[in-house]
C-alpha cells in the first residue's frame, strides 16, 4: 500500500488513492456510509478527506460526493497553472524590449560569432546546424585516425544528411589511410554520397554548413569553439577549404610515392621542416596526425640518410642538402 502524509502539503503530493481506499470509497458511495473501523486499512480516505464523520453517529462516516472531492484537489493545481501561465507573460513582456532592439540593430548581423564551451554545448550547436543543413557540408579533420566513439557520434549525425541528398567532402590527414575505424565510418556513410581526400597536413578543425555558419576550435584542448555566422568569415572559411581540397588526394587513389635520391618520403621532408622550424618532436607528431613513435623513426630514417650523429648536426644537414627543395 503506498504511504502518504498525513497532511499533503502541495497538491501533487498525492496523486492516487491506495487500492483499499478506492474499493472502500466505492461501496460507502453505494450505501451512503461506512463504519470507521472499515476504513481503518485505508488512511487516504481520510487524507483525500473523501469521508466525513456522520452527524447521526460517531462510529460511522458518509462519503464527500466525488464531484465536490475532485473540485477540491483540481483547485490548487488550477491555481498554480494560472501563477505559471502569469509568470510566463510577464517573462515574455520583460524581454520583448530587448529581442526588439536585437532585430532592429543594423550591427546585429555583423557581431555573428557565439563561444560555445563544453563538448554538450558544441554538439548541441553541430546536431541544430546538421538538421538545418539542406546542400553542402564542408568538413576538415586532421591529427589521424579518428576514436571509434567519436566516429559513432559523427556516423548518427551525418547519416541523415547524406540520406537526403546532402554533398558532404571531408579532408583528413594521409596518417587516417591506416586507421581502420575511420575508413569504416568513410565505407557505412559514404554509398557515393561522400567524397574524401587526405593531405599531409591540414589547417585546425573546421565544419562548415551551406557556406551560411562554420564552426572553428577556440581552444588547443577543443573544449571551446566558436559559431562563425559572418557571411564574409564564412566565405573565406570556404574559400581556404577548397584551396586544400585542390590540393588533397582522393581516399580511392594512392598517396604518390615521391621518395627522392637520398629515400627521402614527402611526410619525411614535411618532418625535416618542421625539424629546422624548432618543433619538438611531439609538435610535429600533431601536426602531421601520427604518434610521436612514428615521427621519432621517421626521424632516424632521415639522419641516416643524412649521415647525421646528432640532432644538432641533422637540422644543419637538413639544411645543405636541399631536400626541402625537392618537395617543392
Amino acid at each position: 500500500m503506498t504511504t502518504y502524509n498525513s497532511k499533503p502539503t502541495h497538491p501533487h503530493a498525492v496523486t492516487e488513492l491506495c487500492d483499499d481506499g478506492a474499493r472502500l470509497y466505492a461501496n460507502a458511495l453505494r450505501s451512503g456510509r461506512i463504519t470507521r473501523s472499515e476504513v481503518e486499512p485505508a488512511p487516504c480516505l481520510l487524507e483525500f478527506a473523501l469521508l466525513h464523520p456522520d452527524p447521526d453517529d460517531a462510529n460511522w462516516l458518509r462519503p464527500v460526493p466525488p464531484s465536490v472531492a475532485l473540485a477540491q484537489r483540481l483547485h490548487p493545481l488550477e491555481r498554480e497553472i494560472q501563477d505559471r501561465r502569469r509568470q510566463t507573460i510577464e517573462l515574455t513582456e520583460s524581454f520583448d524590449p530587448f529581442i526588439t532592439i536585437s532585430t532592429q540593430s543594423p550591427q546585429a548581423s555583423l557581431h555573428s560569432i557565439t563561444v560555445l564551451e563544453g563538448f554538450d554545448r558544441i554538439n548541441g550547436a553541430l546536431n541544430s546546424a546538421t538538421a538545418e543543413c539542406h546542400t553542402e557540408m564542408l568538413t576538415v579533420q586532421p591529427g589521424g585516425g579518428r576514436p571509434a566513439d567519436t566516429l559513432m557520434e559523427a556516423l548518427e549525425r551525418d547519416r541523415p544528411l547524406a540520406d537526403r541528398g546532402v554533398s558532404i567532402r571531408t579532408l583528413y590527414q594521409h596518417t587516417a589511410r591506416h586507421s581502420q575505424s575511420t575508413l569504416a565510418y568513410v565505407e557505412r556513410i559514404s554509398d557515393g554520397k561522400i567524397q574524401v581526400r587526405t593531405l599531409e597536413e591540414l589547417i585546425e578543425r573546421l565544419i562548415i554548413f551551406d557556406r551560411t555558419v562554420a564552426f572553428i576550435p577556440a581552444s588547443e584542448d577543443r573544449r571551446v569553439a566558436l559559431e562563425v555566422r559572418h557571411p564574409a568569415l564564412v566565405r573565406y572559411l570556404a574559400m581556404v577549404f577548397e584551396q586544400l581540397w585542390q590540393r588533397a588526394v582522393p581516399l580511392t587513389e594512392e598517396v604518390p610515392n615521391d621518395v627522392d635520391t637520398n629515400g627521402i618520403t614527402g611526410v619525411q621532408r614535411s618532418i625535416a621542416k618542421l625539424l629546422i622550424e624548432g618543433h619538438v618532436d611531439e609538435a610535429i607528431a600533431r601536426r602531421l596526425g601520427m604518434n610521436v613513435r612514428t615521427c621519432r623513426a621517421h626521424i632516424a630514417k632521415i639522419a641516416a640518410a643524412l649521415g647525421s650523429g646528432s640532432r644538432a648536426q641533422l637540422g644543419y644537414l637538413i639544411a645543405q642538402s636541399g631536400i626541402l627543395e625537392q618537395g617543392n
